[in-house]
């Protein structure tokens, strides 16, 4: 008996895409903030992306490789800024705050048309609604929820950042089903990508999982082994409602 629907967070209930802009937008601000703190990365604007740019990269290949998520103190410390050989005791309280400004300023984000006429449709059938996000910041989903004006809708938020572990691993679609009191072969997961959010969800027991495209997508998915595939693919997050509807609709 379908109970409970789960959500990604970027570039499903929110369009996200990365541009030169918003790469140097990111870049800038984290200079500002380095000035701000009495930090002195010694290098020019292009080299400090360079560097950044590395950090990242090699942070990735860490966690894609473990299902792991540090937090931000670590991610920025240990990886991202580590060259810099910054004093722990100034740059640790910096690395949260620039987990946020990263988060909303790499990349550009919106919420997708007719996110609350969706939720309202599925908080109306009686299904317990939540959000499972890998992310690199702790705060910000929560923040971008409040802005959108959703948050209400959601009993649980289960971040990787806050968990220590990402998706596709199922630990984190299970720590969200416990949170919400439900079996995972009752729920439903909605998610952009095969590699994290499909296979995830199906090997976590979910009953069903739908992929919603965006931006993201094809450089997420590139090469993966398709272990499952969605029961649903649609353009539109409105169609998440009928779909479920119907779903509930066999059941009864």
């Amino acid at each position: 008996m379908i109970s409970a629907v789960m959500f990604d967070m970027g570039g499903t209930l929110e369009d996200i895409f990365v541009d030169s802009e918003s790469e140097w937008a990111a870049i800038d601000k984290l200079s500002d903030m380095f000035k701000e703190a009495g930090l002195d990365p010694n290098v020019d604007r292009e080299e400090l992306k360079r560097i950044v740019d590395k950090g990242w990269k090699d942070y990735g290949c860490y966690r894609d490789a473990s299902d792991v998520e540090l937090k931000p103190v670590s991610i920025w410390s240990d990886y991202i800024l580590k060259s810099f050989g910054f004093a722990p005791e100034k740059l640790a309280p910096l690395c949260e705050p620039i987990a946020h400004m990263w988060e909303v300023t790499h990349y550009h984000r919106a919420l997708r048309p007719r996110v609350a006429e969706m939720l309202k449709g599925l908080s109306d059938l009686g299904l317990k609604l939540g959000i499972i996000s890998n992310t690199a910041a702790l705060y910000q989903v929560f923040d971008s929820l409040e802005e959108y004006g959703i948050r209400d809708y959601f009993e649980d938020v289960t971040l990787s950042s806050v968990t220590g572990i990402r998706k596709p691993c199922p630990d984190i679609f299970y720590v969200s089903t416990h949170q919400l009191k439900v079996r995972p072969g009752d729920c439903v997961y909605v998610g952009d990508t095969v590699s994290r959010d499909i296979i995830g969800s199906k090997r976590a027991g979910f009953a069903c999982a739908i992929q919603i495209s965006s931006k993201l997508t094809c450089e997420k998915d590139c090469g993966v082994v398709r272990e499952f595939e969605p029961d649903h693919v649609i353009s539109d997050i409105y169609d998440v409602y009928p779909i479920v509807r119907e779903l509930v609709g066999k059941q009864n």
